[in-house]
């Protein structure tokens, strides 16, 4: 299975990377949008819709997406609509905190409707879109970059963070395998990321700071996108969200971190001033 997933990773890192450089906006966008409606049908596994179902609920993610990206990605300036909606996304992600500490307790409600689960994968998956889009637009592919490598760095920094020193599980009844050694791991992967980071994006002295309280708050936060999916898989009584990526699982279990990451370093970067 690792080498499966180290295989895999080789193979998809670089051309992530090649299409954060080099790839128009557009373009990117257009890319983007194709993992995530991959990450939808995924989504409606967990949601437990079939047939016809999980056609439409795909083409209407795409057809969300389109008319965001006529509104909120082609004007010159970041819209007031754009900020609302990355709002919303952080306020979704403190409820999930909940749910996610909560759990058992309150599954119920979440599969007595199929409804309530389908409009929570487009709370996930809408928003990541918008904001890496965002990102790149507005801050650069440096810092979309940095996003990516915050959530790999706390992945990696995690596993062997977890498999070398972990003792005390962080949340057993989501996610048995993670634990606070690891979560500190994360932590610590994060840190040496960014500071290695700050003269490659020519980051002022006076912004560092902030800069790293964000990206740790952002690893935080990936964490409990990874915790979320879980979540929803326990519910559905699922092990893997899909069977697409080779020793990876399905494109949720390799995006739901960056799902909770992306909004909040979007709108972290935008009160922080660095998204014009």
């Amino acid at each position: 299975m690792l080498k499966q997933r180290i295989v895999t990773a080789l193979i998809l890192a670089p051309l992530v990377l090649l299409g954060i450089l080099y790839l128009d906006t557009s373009v990117f966008a257009a890319i983007i949008a194709i993992i995530i409606a991959l990450g939808a049908w995924e989504w409606t596994v967990l949601a437990r819709l079939q047939g016809a179902l999980r056609i439409a609920y795909v083409v209407v993610l795409l057809l969300s997406i389109m008319v965001l990206y006529y509104y909120l990605i082609l004007p010159a300036s970041i819209t007031s609509p754009s900020v609302t909606l990355l709002y919303a996304a952080l306020i979704w992600w403190v409820l999930s905190l909940f749910c996610v500490i909560i759990y058992p307790s309150g599954s119920r409600v979440w599969q007595s409707s199929r409804l309530l689960l389908a409009v929570a994968g487009y709370i996930v998956l809408i928003p990541a879109w918008l904001s890496i889009v965002l990102l790149l637009q507005h801050s650069g592919p440096g810092y979309v970059l940095l996003l990516m490598l915050l959530v790999w760095g706390a992945d990696i920094g995690a596993y062997f963070a977890g498999r070398r020193f972990g003792r005390h599980k962080l949340a057993p009844k989501v996610s048995p395998g993670k634990t606070w050694e690891g979560l500190i791991g994360a932590l610590m992967a994060t840190i040496i990321i960014v500071v290695t980071a700050f003269p490659l994006l020519e980051v002022a002295p006076e912004s560092r700071t902030n800069l790293l309280a964000l990206s740790l708050l952002v690893v935080l936060v990936s964490v409990l996108g990874d915790l979320l999916e879980s979540m929803f898989k326990r519910m559905a009584d699922v092990k893997d969200s899909g069977g697409l990526l080779p020793g990876h699982g399905g494109i949720l279990d390799r995006i739901d971190s960056l799902t909770a990451a992306a909004p909040v370093f979007a709108l972290g970067l935008y009160m922080l001033g660095e998204m014009a």
